[in-house]
């Protein structure tokens, strides 16, 4: 069967929901997909909680690992989501995940307020430069009284000016699991929700001047196709039928593009800011791995040493609480 072909009708813009682990995070993501469908027929397929949960580790344990990407749509925006893990031990995915994002939706459960990893997601966040986040409180059928609340409300501002969040970002209360189950009221928090989105996360600008840029985010092979390298693209555009080179890890490979896709749908051409699978000719899964870059042929020199200067956090900025010494081996997050 051929595949659906991507229009390109709205802005597209990468949004994400992170915050401490069991706060709603991949709830909030269904009841978005489910209740933009009902509302406006315009999130593709609707997703369950299980498909967006899509680990089994993380069913039995009911908590998100790796990275879930699905698509919606407002009436402004066509949105490509990522729900980012919130348990500690996968924050490397969450990095992956965040350095994506051009805007972020903060959950919080009115129930418990900000947690640790409330605060250590606000810092990644800020560390990765998404530029602006807008809180969703979540589970306020669960609470009653109207004081605990603005004390949660004032908490979360606190936290967000700590990492030098605006003071006026905006705060949407509701409950993901009362609109997943069609309750008018938070329903309509959820569109609340999104129409905030559409006003204070601002629309990125694109580098599409620039050539052809795209680090792997992940691998894997289609029987009777080939190989798909998945990613944002970062810089400038590509086309089918484009040659491009796979650079990183020690490789220099060359390839041609012969498919790409967004959201299972075929694309004429990707660019900037869209996270897309390419198909790559000639190219075995084993000689692609992330944090490798597809690029425009001679677009980029690759290193293997360089002179960097850098900063180190102080403890009151999130970073570290005790000194290091000579032989201290630091490690650094470049791109995916």
């Amino acid at each position: 069967m051929a595949k659906e072909e991507f229009v390109r009708t709205k802005p597209h813009v990468n949004i994400g929901t992170i915050g401490h682990v069991d706060h709603g995070k991949t709830t909030l993501t269904a009841a978005i997909s489910k209740v933009l469908n009902e509302k406006l027929g315009t999130a593709e397929d609707v997703k369950s909680f299980d498909q967006i949960d899509n680990a089994p580790e993380e069913k039995e344990r009911g908590i998100t690992i790796n990275t879930a990407h699905i698509e919606y749509e407002t009436e402004n925006r066509h949105y490509a989501h990522v729900d980012c893990p919130g348990h500690a031990d996968y924050v490397k995915n969450m990095v992956t995940g965040a350095a994506q994002m051009d805007g972020a939706i903060l959950v919080v459960a009115a129930t418990d307020g900000p947690m640790p990893q409330t605060r250590e997601h606000v810092l990644l966040a800020r560390q990765v430069n998404v530029p602006r986040l807008v809180v969703f409180l979540n589970k306020c059928d669960m609470v009653d009284d109207e004081e605990m609340l603005e004390l949660v409300e004032m908490e979360v501002h606190e936290i967000l000016e700590q990492y030098g969040y605006e003071e006026d970002t905006p705060i949407v209360r509701g409950s993901a699991l009362g609109a997943l189950n069609g309750v008018d009221k938070w329903v309509n928090s959820v569109l609340e929700l999104m129409s905030t989105c559409d006003t204070w996360i601002q629309e990125p600008t694109r580098d599409l001047d620039k050539p052809f840029l795209m680090p792997v985010e992940d691998v894997f092979s289609i029987t009777g196709r080939g190989t798909v390298a998945t990613g944002r693209i970062e810089t400038g555009k590509c086309h089918v039928g484009d040659e491009v080179q796979l650079l990183g890890l020690g490789e220099d490979k060359k390839s041609t593009i012969t498919g790409v896709e967004m959201f299972r749908k075929t694309l004429p051409e990707g660019e900037a800011g869209d996270n897309v699978g390419l198909l790559l000719r000639g190219i075995d899964k084993e000689e692609v791995k992330r944090g490798m870059v597809v690029v425009h042929p001679g677009a980029i020199t690759p290193h293997d040493h360089f002179k960097a200067s850098i900063y180190v956090l102080k403890k009151e900025e999130g970073g570290r609480h005790t000194p290091f010494g000579n032989h201290y081996r630091p490690q650094f997050y470049l791109r995916t």
